[in-house]
């Protein structure tokens, strides 16, 4: 008889093509090997959730309504017995959350790895959360988080013992970028010969603050008329970012190029790359710039100084600070040789510190773990 695999099961939001989303499908893909997955989706299945309902991959959508909805604990309570789910991956808090109620007062299984992947702008410490935290973790629970900043607010904000949290950065395959041809990417963007391209990956969402990057923008054209901003992604946010670029009179040497699937071919299109959120986590857009040996000027906010060294593999500005963020836009376009440099020292730095491979091992190490606390 073909002996079971342990099944795991990734608890997640919705399956959109976002970091958290990301990791766990790579992790799944990689690992099925060995490894069992169920992907329990709490809002909404998601374009990446058909994408692996498509391959084969159990995804599972809760319908939770508005506010606490404890029917939802209910639900995954249920799916871990009748699945035989000998794990409960929860990535950020609010799927921690249910993962945990659902195991009741008194039950101790399925064991729980919960992964932060990034904080809330403002990141305020909960009383309530504080309390509740003692309660949710049990003695077999793993908690990782993708950096040092996270790790820290996890800490500080959530009163999570220092012991008990791992650091496994995200990484990613920095060959896939390897063999993309510059000219190929920006005549599928449609760019001309002289444009400065300036090229943003991100969702419309307001932790990203578009808003910043589109002001910061507008000051860029002021010296160099042949910039033009590629803005990749979508959200509820991007009618209103078309209607601020129009406001400002730069809609013109905007693109708006909604989802792509093909950002590893296109980066080699950019001559700098931009984030400018109010908060991060550790960017996988910002590590996919690196391995496309891009410069960055992004915002300092959360695991952002943990990829980008500034002055080394890019510019660091303060958040929300529009002016800064043009002036170090600027002194990149302006300099070839400063650009070629810091996307060089960008691509070096992710080959030790972020690769997919490391980020996978590490995971796997974290789950044998759990699944076997006694060896």
């Amino acid at each position: 008889m073909r002996e079971r695999k342990p099944r795991i099961g990734h608890v997640l939001h919705q399956l959109q093509f976002a970091g958290a989303e990301v990791l766990a499908a790579g992790l799944a893909r990689e690992l099925k090997h060995r490894w069992a997955f169920t992907f329990i989706c709490l809002d909404g299945i998601g374009q990446l959730g058909e994408q692996l309902q498509s391959e084969g991959f159990e995804v599972i959508e809760l319908g939770r309504k508005p506010g606490i909805d404890m029917r939802v604990a209910k639900k995954i309570r249920k799916l871990t017995l009748e699945h035989k789910i000998d794990l409960l991956h929860a990535h950020q808090y609010t799927p921690f959350f249910y993962a945990s109620a659902s195991r009741g007062l008194f039950r101790s299984t399925p064991p729980i790895i919960f992964t932060e992947h990034g904080r809330n702008y403002p990141d305020i410490a909960s009383t309530k959360r504080l309390i509740a935290n003692r309660f949710l973790l049990r003695k077999h629970d793993q908690v990782t988080a993708v950096g040092q900043f996270i790790r820290r607010a996890l800490i500080e904000n959530e009163g999570i013992r220092y012991k008990h949290i791992d650091v496994i950065y995200n990484g990613i395959n920095p060959d896939q970028f390897a063999g993309s041809n510059r000219s190929e990417a920006r005549n599928k963007l449609n760019l001309q010969p002289q444009d400065l391209v300036i090229m943003q990956v991100a969702r419309f969402h307001p932790v990203k603050d578009h808003e910043t990057s589109i002001r910061a923008f507008k000051q860029v054209l002021e010296q160099e008329p042949n910039a033009k901003l590629i803005l990749i992604g979508d959200g509820e946010l991007k009618p209103r970012m078309e209607q601020l670029a129009e406001e400002l009179g730069i809609k013109h040497r905007i693109q708006f190029e909604g989802v792509r699937e093909d950002v590893d071919q296109v980066l080699a299109a950019a001559d700098v790359f931009t984030l400018s959120s109010l908060s991060e986590g550790i960017s996988v857009t910002l590590l996919e710039a690196c391995a496309a040996n891009k410069p960055i000027a992004a915002t300092d906010v959360g695991g952002n100084a943990e990829i980008v060294k500034h002055d080394t593999t890019g510019l660091l500005a303060p958040r929300q600070d529009h002016k800064q963020l043009a002036n170090h836009i600027l002194r990149l376009l302006q300099s070839e040789k400063l650009r070629s440099r810091m996307g060089q020292a960008g691509n070096e730095h992710l080959r030790q510190n972020f690769t997919q491979q490391a980020m996978h091992r590490a995971y796997e190490a974290v789950y044998d773990i759990t699944l076997n606390p006694s060896e």
